[in-house]
């Protein structure tokens, strides 16, 4: 239903920057649960993930990208698509970067992407939380000397310092226009999407270096359970590119994969509202991240770019 009333604003707000540097943190404790992955491992988002946070005032439309890299392979070729193409739809662009690490390649790399754009870009600092507040203004005028940013605002993610001023100020920047998704939702994505980014979260947290981004999930069935109505069963298939990535996947006499299970399951009891039964299996297939057909398959679609 839209909102009608005069002076009620709306916009899309996107929320870039290079990889692990808090964006889906932000994400999530904006709209205040957890609708994106986080892990500390670089580039675990891989679609673009929309959150809404509606207010009497406004609703804004919050766009998680892939954390901006030089791609190295087809899944990557499809994150930066993503990523960039985020840059035509939106109202304000959030430029996120960490307190704790100096300007570097990678944040100027994205920020030659953003110059001639006509849109406000905000200098999100974040992890404020990790430096002496003394030291941020010389950290946000080093940014300052490379872009000029419509404004710099220090924020603590993972704490919540600040964020509501952050809001605020975006709020300002939006145009009047209607509210375009229900005051009590909070992501546009089905949850089908979200319970394989869930399980795929469980699996980065836990397996070896060599793993992370060569995981896909995919949902093979979502139902209520036949004997028990309370119940939802999750059919699951977690994929990978070696044998050998199996293995470590499994884990020890299946010890790994039942973990992974274990805590994606707390996390899809809690979207769901409702007990679950979480059967997942493993899958080779090899060398999914080069191949279009497999991308398609595993929900890395071409319309999203």
């Amino acid at each position: 239903m839209q909102q009608e009333n005069k002076g009620y604003k709306s916009g899309f707000i996107s929320i870039i920057g290079r990889p692990n540097v808090g964006k889906s943190t932000f994400l999530n404790r904006v709209v205040g649960q957890k609708i994106a992955i986080m892990s500390d491992k670089p580039q675990t988002t891989r679609n673009k993930v929309q959150g809404v946070v509606t207010n009497n005032n406004s609703q804004m439309v919050f766009i998680d990208t892939p954390g901006i890299n030089e791609p190295k392979h087809k899944l990557g070729d499809f994150m930066m698509k993503v990523a960039k193409n985020t840059f035509r739809e939106v109202d304000v662009l959030l430029f996120v970067v960490s307190a704790a690490d100096r300007i570097g390649k990678q944040d100027r790399y994205v920020l030659d992407m953003l110059k001639g754009l006509d849109v406000p870009v905000f200098l999100v600092l974040n992890k404020i939380d990790q430096v002496h507040p003394d030291n941020l203004p010389k950290i946000v005028e080093s940014y300052r000397s490379e872009f000029d940013f419509a404004e710099a605002v220090p924020i603590s993610a993972l704490q919540g310092n600040n964020v509501e001023n952050l809001l605020a100020k975006i709020e300002e920047r939006l145009p009047e226009g209607p509210q375009y998704y229900p005051a009590d939702q909070v992501t546009d994505h089905p949850e089908r999407f979200i319970i394989s980014e869930l399980i795929r979260e469980k699996a980065l947290h836990l397996t070896r270096e060599e793993i992370p981004h060569s995981i896909a999930v995919v949902i093979d069935k979502i139902a209520k359970d036949e004997e028990n109505e309370d119940m939802i069963r999750v059919q699951a298939t977690i994929m990978v590119e070696r044998d050998s990535q199996k293995g470590i996947v499994i884990g020890k006499k299946g010890a790994l994969l039942k973990e992974i299970g274990t805590r994606a399951r707390k996390d899809i009891e809690n979207l769901l509202g409702n007990k679950v039964y979480l059967d997942l299996w493993v899958k080779v297939q090899k060398d999914w991240r080069n191949k279009a057909m497999h991308l398609r398959d595993f929900g890395f679609r071409d319309d999203e770019y």
